[in-house]
């Protein structure tokens, strides 16, 4: 379950509807909807579905993050908003949190569970830190880079539709920090899979 919050909204324009249109393409088990304000929430039942979500949500920036771990009701409704279960109050927990994260965003989980199940939790959220930490040093160029590479480009022929060098490339490729990113996607996302795992 991810909710998130729009910073300072009261500040700046309603970027609801930007970030409802970029989450509509990340995988979901109900889709991402505006709950109160400036607020939208979504259910994803993947870890890496959490990891694209943050992903998203980091790249368009200004948005505080609550992940929750845990069980929901069954039968879902067709609607997030109407959805009830031990993962929404996780969420709910985990967004209230994230005020005080040093990356705004914040995991919880639905049952205490034993001291190995707290450590999980901790682990994955520590994943999800690291890659927020990383995407968000990321420039527009290295994003534009990232979504050539992505597109299934190589570096010479990113290089090429970019109009640089190859040095220069390599460059931004490590300012952007892509080794470090995908890394800590895929921990991430194995980390949230275990979580998902333990309480099934």
């Amino acid at each position: 379950m991810v909710i998130a919050d729009q910073v300072d909204s009261r500040a700046g324009s309603d970027r609801v509807p930007e970030a409802l249109a970029v989450l509509s393409g990340v995988e979901h088990v109900l889709p991402y909807e505006r709950t109160a304000g400036d607020e939208v929430q979504g259910l994803v039942g993947t870890g890496s579905g959490v990891v694209r979500a943050v992903t998203a949500l980091t790249r368009l920036e200004g948005w505080r993050i609550g992940v929750g771990a845990g069980l929901v009701d069954e039968p879902l409704p067709d609607s997030t908003r109407a959805a009830r279960g031990e993962a929404y109050l996780a969420a709910r927990t985990a967004i209230d949190c994230a005020r005080r994260s040093p990356v705004a965003l914040s995991l919880a989980a639905g049952a205490v569970g034993d001291a190995a199940y707290r450590d999980l939790v901790e682990d994955a959220e520590t994943a999800l830190w690291l890659l927020r930490s990383t995407l968000a040093r990321r420039s527009p160029e290295g994003w534009e880079l990232m979504d050539l590479l992505d597109s299934g480009l190589s570096n010479a022929q990113a290089a090429d539709r970019l109009g640089v060098s190859p040095s220069a490339v390599s460059q931004r490729l490590r300012r952007a920090g892509r080794i470090e990113a995908e890394r800590a996607a895929r921990l991430a996302g194995r980390l949230l899979d275990r979580l998902s795992e333990v309480r099934a």
